[in-house]
């Protein structure tokens, strides 16, 4: 007889119908399917901004479950209980989930996987979140990439099979089980006023995804090459956002830029190197894990980076009388996201003109960024900072205002998000003060403050302590 009790489908960063590989293999399987997220470990410990919006996220996917006569299961605790009991509650045969590659995500997978079959339950992992699977992308002596532009190039030919067709029917169960209320997990609560602010510029769902790569691929990738490095212009895909949250699947985004490039259109190519860097930092997250917590080059360890500091306090308030640096920070806070070419640049002046440890950047973007993602996120710190891998060079140090003058000659980057520094101010800039916290005391009438450091001292001190760490490490080595 054929086993009709229910497949329960696990979903984390995948909240969508199209391109799913555990929704599509439970809704054929000709049983009922019961969707569930689990507020567990993970998310408890994500920070202010990407909680708030994965809770926008599981709250639009609720509403498409619904739509199709199904709904979302909520329950909350440790995963490995939370699984487990719903599991049993609806005498499961089986449960599937999309992969993850970080650490605690592995470990936390690997430990319900082997209680649910210890209960003989079926657990079952599929692809979804990357386009390659880390241990299937080997440089040609077997190891794995260090450097992203062979990983490129190995990868650019790969023939990836097309996304699946969103699934258009899902089983209901005769009798659902108990789910938890959204509104009471509160997870937006740290979020505070910036919330109102922040959702003024998010686009939630699949739907919403779908239609930022549709725009991106008629309008913009054509002139992509240029326009990504314009922080004044929507010159970008902006998927990032959804991509975290798993809105849209990379290999939905992959194809779409292929059709791009077979249909003459010039910026594809440079779209897809932009995935497959997202690819690369999974790459060295899943073989070299350390990239996620510690400088990825260990010689790194002795350098004299500064902690915590007034400075530190200044660039994280966009207060530090630099407009690029300023104008990006604040960005962030009224947006939930931030420029590509703005990261590089507040990366930057933090790790090398205050001297500043790239951790604790990186742990100010977790806590600020909806389109947070830790590999990446990682990735991205120790590449400006020059500790990770196929990093900039230390000695390599951005000019905030030059780099101004060059990637918005017009100052309509700066006007919109610093109101100090235009009269009448914009919209988007008074926003910066209706989403910072209130305990920071800060008001446009204060006035726009002097600069931290002068940039040219600031760079003569990291090239100083960047000359003499290798001195004093080429001394350890004899």
């Amino acid at each position: 007889m054929t086993d009709v009790r229910p497949i329960l489908v696990w979903f984390r960063r995948d909240f969508r119908l199209a391109d799913h590989a555990a929704l599509t293999a439970a809704a054929s399987r000709g049983v009922p399917v019961i969707p569930a997220f689990v507020h567990d470990e993970t998310v408890e410990a994500l920070g202010a901004a990407p909680k708030w919006r994965m809770g926008l996220a599981v709250e639009r996917f609720s509403k498409t479950l619904e739509g199709l006569g199904s709904r979302l299961i909520l329950r909350r605790g440790p995963a490995i209980e939370a699984i487990v009991a719903l599991a049993a509650d609806v005498n499961a045969q089986a449960v599937y989930w999309s992969r993850a590659y970080l650490p605690d995500q592995i470990a936390r997978d690997t430990a319900v996987k082997t209680a649910l079959k210890d209960n003989g339950v079926e657990a079952e992992s599929f692809t979804g979140h990357l386009l390659f699977e880390p241990w299937r992308v080997a440089t040609k002596t077997g190891g794995y990439y260090r450097v992203y532009t062979p990983m490129w190039k190995s990868v650019r030919g790969t023939d990836l099979a097309a996304p699946l067709p969103p699934v258009a029917r899902i089983p209901a169960p005769q009798v659902w089980p108990d789910s938890g209320a959204l509104d009471a997990w509160g997870m937006g609560r740290a979020m505070d006023r910036g919330a109102a602010v922040v959702a003024q510029h998010v686009a939630v769902g699949e739907q919403a995804a779908l239609a930022r790569l549709e725009l991106f691929i008629d309008e913009i990738v054509d002139d992509y090459d240029r326009t990504r490095d314009l922080p004044a212009i929507y010159g970008t895909s902006r998927l990032s956002e959804n991509l975290t949250h798993g809105e849209i699947s990379p290999l939905t985004a992959w194809h779409a830029g292929w059709r791009a490039i077979s249909d003459g259109k010039r910026g594809a190519e440079t779209f897809l190197k932009e995935l497959v860097w997202r690819e690369f930092a999974y790459h060295l997250a899943w073989h070299s894990p350390e990239i996620l917590t510690r400088n990825w080059r260990p010689d790194w360890d002795k350098f004299p980076w500064q902690g915590a500091s007034e400075a530190s306090t200044r660039w994280s308030q966009g207060r530090t009388g630099v407009p690029f640096v300023d104008a990006a920070m604040r960005e962030m806070y009224v947006t939930g996201t931030m420029h590509n070419r703005g990261r590089m640049i507040v990366a930057s002046y933090l790790t090398k003109h205050l001297m500043t440890h790239w951790k604790i950047g990186m742990d100010w973007f977790a806590e600020c960024l909806v389109d947070w993602d830790p590999a990446a996120n990682a990735m991205g710190w120790q590449w400006s900072a020059g500790s990770g891998p196929d990093a900039t060079p230390y000695f390599r140090i951005f000019n905030p205002n030059t780099q101004l003058e060059k990637f918005d000659k017009s100052g309509g980057y700066a006007r919109k998000f610093i109101a100090e520094k235009s009269s009448p101010s914009s919209k988007t800039a008074l926003s910066y003060f209706d989403a910072i916290p209130r305990q920071w005391g800060l008001s446009p009438t204060m006035g726009y403050p002097d600069p931290l450091i002068d940039l040219a001292h600031g760079r003569a001190r990291a090239l100083d302590a960047y000359s003499q760490h290798r001195k004093a490490e080429k001394s350890f080595q004899a």
